[in-house]
């Protein structure tokens, strides 16, 4: 869990910035919540510390609304790329420490790193991914793309290999397995060798080309 009571401003508040705002919110973090719809930002009037509208390519009206004061700024203004950059410029100019974006393409990712986004996401891409990778295999219960080609992946241990230790598996090189999920209990793997037992889930960091060969096999 990220560290608690810090402070974020989200510009744009569509179905992927009212998420991220009210989630973050019930962590107990202090959230701006940031808009020109009036209608968005009444909507979240109760579940936000503090909301409200205003157009973000206007750098004194953020420096106003007291931008500068937050921790971290997320610029979710969907299909409209100009407003989106010039929003997450001006956050950068008002000293905004750590900055994330959501991009609607490669191209507006490759601008958004540009301008030095700290992280930039795509949300199509990313669950495409994640998606296709459940998909392919029923095997893998979740997966978290790491960055820098490395991922990690919760693996369910089927019932033909219950009662086998973990060491039997031989998940070759490039994979490290992290610890073991049986319910609701984590179980380490450092210098334990458990006996697997079914729906146990197997938590492994690797290269994806690496995860996948193994979970093919598995």
């Amino acid at each position: 869990m990220g560290k608690q009571n810090r402070s974020f401003v989200v510009i744009g508040l569509g179905a992927f910035g009212s998420v991220v705002a009210t989630e973050l919110a019930r962590f107990g973090n202090r959230v701006l919540g940031i808009d020109k719809d009036h209608r968005r930002v009444a909507a979240l009037a109760e579940q936000l510390s503090n909301v409200v509208i205003l157009d973000a390519t206007d750098e004194g009206a953020l420096r106003e609304a007291g931008v500068d004061r937050y921790d971290v700024g997320l610029v979710s203004i969907g299909n409209d790329l100009e407003s989106n950059v010039i929003a997450a410029m001006n956050m950068r100019l008002i000293g905004v420490e750590t900055i994330w974006a959501k991009a609607e393409s490669r191209t507006h990712h490759r601008i958004l790193s540009k301008i030095g986004a700290d992280r930039v996401i795509l949300p199509g891409l990313e669950m495409g991914r994640h998606a296709a990778q459940m998909l392919n295999n029923p095997a893998v219960q979740d997966y978290v793309a790491l960055g820098n080609g490395f991922s990690v992946v919760n693996l369910l241990i089927p019932e033909r290999l219950k009662g086998r230790k973990l060491s039997d598996l031989n998940t070759g090189p490039g994979i490290t397995p992290l610890g073991l999920m049986r319910g609701t209990e984590y179980i380490e793997l450092r210098d334990n060798d458990p006996a697997m037992q079914t729906n146990d889930r197997l938590l492994l960091l690797g290269k994806r080309v690496d995860l996948t060969r193994f979970g093919d096999q598995l």
